[in-house]
């Protein structure tokens, strides 16, 4: 296979519980393939998931996953069907002994199956290769066949290289990381004609040189939407949490023209989540990224417009019409408008923090960071579910993780299942009642000053990275004289608004507010925005649909 320079060979990956077994396949394959195809094995589901992901981040291609059938904890149809959200294109081949076969033939239709072998495949040149040469060319053929990946050159403790890597990775662009330290960087900033003193260097896939890029730069270069393809829409959707993604599925769904607008990427905070566990419908859980992107290609399958790195400044009303003004002086306007712009995590005010962000303290999983977390003490401010699912991801490679806790103990905060597998992984400390008073460092993160709230006994541990997941605000500042909030920026909507039995003073209509909807008739809200909301992805998923449910009630009437 061809390949251009500097980028990684195409991979094959062979998955089997069995080491006997897997490096069996792993030797056909390289003897093979191995000189145009890197293989790759694993030993089970979780850590083949593991690696696809790595892969998924670096911008690497898989071609075929070759899977067992009979594997412990996760099955082959199991691994695979998750195996599909990270490389959908790549061809699945599923190992089966003769008794399973009718297994096999189901697992065509759960997750589209490109062929079973029977074990065992010898000889390989007759029941192996033959399978193998069909799906590759099926895929060099494809629309997943290789292309070039974007490249981006920084420095390791640079929080602008950090936050480069954070978009491209959430909103799902292939991308390879260089440190402008090493040969292949310094190359790089060689051929862009840069010395290295502004940083991060992007290189898009056409080889367009970006030096600090911003957001919208960023996106547009990379293909992502920035500009809406109309004027005039049914429905605008601030935000691409849950809520928003929701209300864009069922939107779209259901014949109105739809346009979702995103700040940042899509997914909110629980995008940014390394394994949600109590989501209907996912027994094994699943990754903000994997739901995220699921939910956007639904979106998007149903026609829905989304649009990425733009910043929402404004709203006004014009007549019937419901217009959202961007930063860059641009409007869209729509007859209907669902605010579902979410909340952001609160910044720790202790001294130190706010120079360091980015630099080894990070607001939110920031997934990406994990992989040079490993063998590191890490700590974790905060006690709600986020903190303890980004606990339990960090803890698979980092030498220990500290949840650092003001109240007494995770129960208040955080749910049951996550404080059980927190008391029972090995590397998981809590420590109750203690917060950062101080964070040391002088181009990253090197100590902090942990104070006990109870004695004001201080203590100084060395720290190189800090995770912050404390609290919310709303993202709703640019609301301020339109829609009405309460005293903490959450958005009141519906019952909220009459408190007395009467509707707001500027409402002119002869019929209350619907129940998501706010002081302005055609707009709504849903999700962590909304006043007294549950904070839970399931409900903002429900609160996008049903909001998406009074906007026809609301249009029919109009």
């Amino acid at each position: 296979m061809a390949q251009a320079s500097d980028a990684a060979r195409t991979v094959i990956m062979t998955v089997d519980d069995d080491p006997g077994v897997s490096r069996a396949v792993a030797r056909d394959l390289r003897r093979r393939y191995g000189e145009s195809y890197r293989i790759v094995r694993a030993e089970s589901g979780e850590s083949a998931l593991e690696a696809l992901r790595e892969l998924k981040l670096r911008g690497d291609l898989v071609a075929v996953v070759l899977a067992d059938y009979r594997m412990p904890q996760m099955n082959g149809i199991e691994f695979l069907e998750q195996a599909l959200d990270v490389y959908p294109g790549a061809r699945r081949v599923l190992l089966t002994a003769y008794a399973d076969t009718n297994a096999a033939i189901d697992a065509i239709n759960v997750v589209d199956l490109d062929h079973y072998l029977l074990k065992p495949w010898d000889p390989p040149e007759e029941k192996l290769y033959p399978v193998l040469d069909d799906l590759l060319e099926a895929w060099r053929c494809s629309d997943f066949r290789p292309v070039p990946s974007t490249k981006v050159v920084g420095h390791r403790w640079s929080a602008r290289s950090s936050d480069v890597r954070e978009f491209l990775a959430r909103n799902q662009v292939p991308y390879r990381w260089y440190s402008a330290d090493e040969p292949e960087g310094k190359r790089l900033l060689a051929a862009a004609g840069q010395d290295g003193q502004r940083l991060p260097l992007v290189i898009t896939p056409d080889g367009t040189p970006l030096v600090e890029p911003e957001a919208p730069e960023l996106a547009a270069q990379v293909g992502l939407a920035t500009t809406p393809a109309a004027d005039f829409y049914d429905l605008v959707v601030i935000g691409g949490g849950p809520a928003g993604l929701g209300a864009a599925v069922y939107g779209a769904s259901e014949g109105l023209r739809t346009v979702l607008v995103e700040r940042s990427a899509t997914g909110g905070q629980a995008g940014q989540s390394s394994r949600i566990e109590n989501y209907l419908g996912f027994p094994d859980g699943v990754s903000g990224a994997q739901l995220t992107d699921r939910a956007r290609r639904q979106a998007a399958k149903f026609g829905a417009e989304i649009l990425t790195a733009r910043q929402v400044t404004g709203l006004e009303v014009n007549g019937s019409a419901r217009t959202v003004r961007f930063s860059d002086g641009s409007a869209v306007a729509a007859h209907s408008v669902i605010l579902a712009t979410g909340v952001s995590y609160r910044q720790l005010e202790a001294p130190g923090c706010h120079d360091l962000t980015g630099c080894g303290v990070f607001y939110g999983s920031a997934l990406t960071e994990a992989a040079s977390c490993q063998g590191h003490d890490v700590y974790i401010v905060g006690g709600a579910n986020s903190a303890g699912q980004a606990a339990m991801y960090l803890s698979r490679g980092a030498k220990s993780v500290t949840l650092l806790v003001r109240g007494a103990d995770l129960s208040a905060s955080m749910s049951y299942y996550l404080i059980q597998q927190i008391n029972e992984a090995p590397n998981i400390s809590v420590r109750a009642r203690t917060v950062v008073e101080t964070a040391h460092g002088s181009d990253h993160l090197e100590q902090l000053t942990l104070r006990d709230v109870d004695t004001g006994e201080t203590e100084l541990v060395d720290a190189q990275w800090m995770f912050v997941f404390i609290g919310a605000a709303p993202l709703t500042d640019w609301l301020d004289g339109t829609v009405l909030r309460d005293e903490h920026g959450f958005i009141l909507a519906g019952p909220d608004l009459t408190p007395d039995g009467r509707p707001p003073a500027d409402w002119e209509l002869d019929r209350p507010p619907y129940h998501l909807e706010t002081n302005i008739p055609g707009v709504f809200v849903a999700g962590d925005a909304r006043a007294e909301s549950a904070k839970r992805v399931a409900s903002a998923v429900g609160e996008g649909a049903m909001a998406v449910m009074l906007v026809h009630r609301y249009l029919e009437q109009s």
